[in-house]
C-alpha cells in the first residue's frame, strides 16, 4: 500500500516543477532497517532535495542544528523564495509549501483513502494517514536536503567505529554527502523555524545492515549474531513502557535506544561478543548500559559527541524510565507477557 501511494505522490510533486521538482524518495527508519517490531504500520520516508552550495552556521552549542545560507549565485534559484528576512533558508516555509502540495495531491487518490494529519508542533514530518480497513497506516514524510559539503567540525570525534567496522568503512561514510532535515531547534529563544538538523539515517541504515566485525556476519554462510535481536528487544521494551506511561515517558524516542545500541557495538566490537545463543545475556548487558546513561542523564549522539540526547533538565523522567526498566529486568519482563 505504502509502495503504491508514496511513489505516486513523489511523481505528482515532481511533475509540478518548481522547488520540489528534483526530490528523490529514500526510505529510513526501523521498517527499512529490518528492526521493526509489532505491526508494520508506521513508515518513515525521506524526500531528499539535492543542493550544491550551502553555507552552514551552527545555531547553538549542540553541533546538531544549523542555519543555512546560499553562497553567491546559487544554482537552485527556485529555493530563493524560501529565504527569510535574514537570508537564511527557512525550514518552516519549505515544509509549509510541501505540505500544501501534498494536501492537494492526496485528494486525487481514487482507490485508497489518504489524508494529511494535523501538524504536530516541532515535528519535522508531514504525516499521511492511509486508511484501508481494518488497517490504519501512518507514513512520516521528512523533508531532507542533501548537501555537497564536508562534515562539520562537531562530527570530527564521532562515529568511533574503527575497532568495530574498520577504518576503511569509516572513511567511506565520512565521504558521503551531508543530510539536513527541517527540524525546529527548541532551544532558540525566538522560534523562527529556520533551523535544520543534521541527519545520519542513511548511514545508520547501512551500519545496521552490515553490522558485523567480520564481513560474513549473519550471511547465509556466516555465523549469526544477536545484535539486531537486542536492538529489537530494546525498542520493543521502550515502546511498551511508553504505551503504559505516555505522560511520564513522552520525552523518550527509539532514537535514544538506537544510539545506545551503536555505542555498545563499539564497546563490544567482536562478533563473538554477540553470539546468537547469548541473546538474553547480551540484552541484559544492553539494558545495564542504557540504565547507566539514564542515571547519569548522559547519552552522547553517536555522530556528534558534544550533543547529549538525555537532558539534565529531564533528570526526573530519566530516573523514572531507569526504575521501570530495572523493575522489568528483575521480574522477568512482565510487560512482554501482557
Amino acid at each position: 500500500l505504502v509502495n503504491m501511494v508514496v511513489p505516486h505522490l513523489v511523481q505528482a510533486i515532481r511533475s509540478r516543477g518548481g522547488a520540489f521538482s528534483s526530490i528523490e524518495q529514500q526510505s529510513a527508519g526501523s521498517y527499512y532497517e529490518r528492526v521493526k517490531i509489532s505491526q508494520p504500520n508506521e513508515f518513515d520516508i525521506m524526500l531528499v532535495i539535492p543542493v550544491e552550495r550551502l553555507q552552514l552556521e551552527e545555531s547553538d552549542d549542540t553541533g546538531a542544528y544549523y542555519y543555512l545560507t546560499f553562497k553567491r549565485n546559487p544554482k537552485e534559484k527556485y529555493l530563493l523564495k524560501f529565504l527569510d528576512e535574514d537570508g537564511k533558508l527557512s525550514a518552516f516555509k519549505m515544509l509549509q509549501a510541501l505540505r500544501e502540495i501534498i494536501k492537494q495531491e492526496v485528494k486525487n487518490f481514487r482507490n485508497v483513502e489518504v489524508t494529511v494529519t494535523r501538524k504536530k508542533a516541532g515535528s519535522p514530518a508531514i504525516t499521511l494517514q492511509i486508511k484501508k480497513p481494518p488497517l490504519e497506516i501512518s507514513v512520516d514524510i521528512i523533508l531532507t536536503l542533501e548537501v555537497q559539503h564536508s562534515w562539520p567540525p562537531s562530527t570530527q570525534d564521532g562515529l568511533k567505529i574503527k575497532q568495530w567496522l574498520g577504518t576503511k568503512v569509516r572513511r567511506e561514510f565520512k565521504l558521503r554527502s551531508l543530510y539536513l532535515v527541517a527540524k525546529q531547534n527548541k532551544r532558540e529563544k525566538v522560534l523562527r523555524g529556520n533551523t535544520w538538523r543534521l541527519s545520519f539515517s542513511h548511514i545508520e541504515k547501512d551500519m545496521i545492515k552490515n553490522h558485523g566485525h567480520s564481513k560474513t556476519c549473519c550471511e547465509s554462510d556466516g555465523s549469526k549474531c544477536c545484535r539486531k535481536g537486542c536492538l529489537k528487544l530494546l525498542k520493543y521494551l521502550l515502546e511498551q513502557l511508553k504505551m503504559k506511561y505516555p505522560k511520564e515517558l513522552e520525552k523518550f524516542c527509539s532514537y535514544q535506544v538506537k544510539t545506545a545500541f551503536f555505542h555498545l557495538c563499539v564497546t563490544w566490537p567482536d562478533d563473538t561478543d554477540w553470539i546468537l545463543g547469548d541473546l538474553d545475556h547480551c540484552f541484559q548487558k544492553c539494558l545495564g548500559y542504557f540504565m547507566e546513561c539514564l542515571q547519569k542523564s548522559q547519552l552522547p549522539h553517536f555522530f556528534i559527541p558534544q550533543y547529549n540526547l538525555l537532558c539534565l533538565e529531564d533528570k526526573a523522567s530519566n530516573h523514572f524510565l531507569s526504575r521501570q526498566i530495572s523493575h522489568q529486568l528483575n521480574n522477568r519482563f512482565p510487560i512482554f507477557q501482557e
